[in-house]
């Protein structure tokens, strides 16, 4: 069932705002809102504005993910993926990204460069204890499980 979250158009470059790009889509698109191109070299990183802020509900955090095509074909992905955009943060949205490709990479306002999912979160309670109760992969880490 769809929720209501509130976007705000914010910064001097108009670029339509975050949308699903088909039926079963659950990523809303976020775009380049730059008035002027950005090259991002191979092995470089730009923070690239969206020209929007979002309100989203309690209870939920939105994930800022790559978009596969770009990863694919440019070697070019968010770099802290998934970046996470807290319920109280009001700022405009902004993807870091990085060319992991072998030649630069351009971004042209209204280009498409991430997709933001919305997805509900738990509030933990900290409590702190002398134990934890054993498992089978105990404190097994890197590798462990085969």
């Amino acid at each position: 069932m769809p929720i209501q979250v509130s976007f705000l158009r914010v910064g001097p470059v108009e670029v339509p705002p975050p949308a699903y790009q088909s039926e079963g889509a659950v990523g809303l698109d976020l775009r380049a809102a730059i008035d002027a191109e950005v090259t991002i070299g191979p092995g470089e990183r730009k923070l690239v504005p969206t020209g929007y802020a979002v309100a989203l509900p309690d209870g939920y955090e939105g994930q800022v993910r790559p978009r596969s095509g770009l990863a694919l074909h440019h070697g070019v992905t968010v770099l802290n993926a998934p970046g996470t955009i807290d319920p109280d943060y009001r700022g405009e949205l902004k993807v870091l990204l990085i060319n992991h490709g072998a030649a630069p990479f351009t971004v042209r306002r209204g280009d498409r460069i991430a997709q933001l999912v919305l997805c509900p979160v738990a509030i933990a309670e900290v409590v702190l204890v002398s134990s934890l109760a054993p498992t089978a992969r105990g404190a097994g880490g890197y590798g462990s499980t085969g």
